[in-house]
């Protein structure tokens, strides 16, 4: 099965999507949103979709399944995604599933944005990563390690790479826009 958009949610305009790649609190969901309004595209969240396809939260697939359980699950839905015109925000983990990968590299440019550990942590401070559905695929792995296991992979399937460290998730988006036109 391959999920697509309702037909009210297409464009038909060929497959010009911006995919946005990045650790969790990067701001994938938040400038995806923002960039989606200035470019005139429409807004896909594919954690969203893996908790519609699945019926329930990332949180409780991670609990139930594991890492890998919930890596293949993200795969699944990321290897399946067909969109036109759309910004999709990606899970941070996507980029363990080189099928999904290839996918959403098929279907438009990929943006990583990169944070540093220490603008993570920040983002981060009060809030229980785990609740949020993070994949970490080592018991105990702090954000830095977690950083530094995912960045290689962030690198490696990134067309275009926006630092983040310092700016607000508006001049991100802007950032973004910027980028994507040079």
């Amino acid at each position: 099965m391959r999920l697509t958009l309702p037909p009210d949610a297409r464009y038909n305009c060929g497959m010009d999507n911006v995919i946005l790649i990045g650790m969790p609190a990067s701001g994938k969901s938040t400038v995806g949103v923002l960039l989606a309004k200035k470019l005139g595209y429409g807004f896909i969240d594919t954690d969203l979709l893996i908790q519609k396809r699945e019926g329930k939260l990332l949180c409780d697939i991670l609990k139930e399944r594991g890492a890998e359980g919930f890596i293949a699950a993200e795969e699944r839905v990321n290897g399946e995604l067909v969109a036109d015109r759309c910004v999709i925000a990606t899970g941070g983990s996507v980029v363990y599933g080189e099928k999904a990968m290839k996918n959403l590299r098929s279907l438009g440019k990929t943006v990583y944005l990169k944070a540093g550990a220490a603008e993570l942590e920040r983002r981060l401070r009060g809030e229980d990563i785990f609740a949020r559905g993070v994949v970490m695929k080592k018991k105990g792995e702090t954000l830095a390690e977690l950083l530094g296991e995912r960045a290689p992979l962030y690198e490696k399937y990134a067309d275009v790479t926006v630092c983040c460290d310092g700016k607000s998730l508006d001049e991100t988006a802007d950032a973004v826009a910027a980028a994507l036109k040079e």
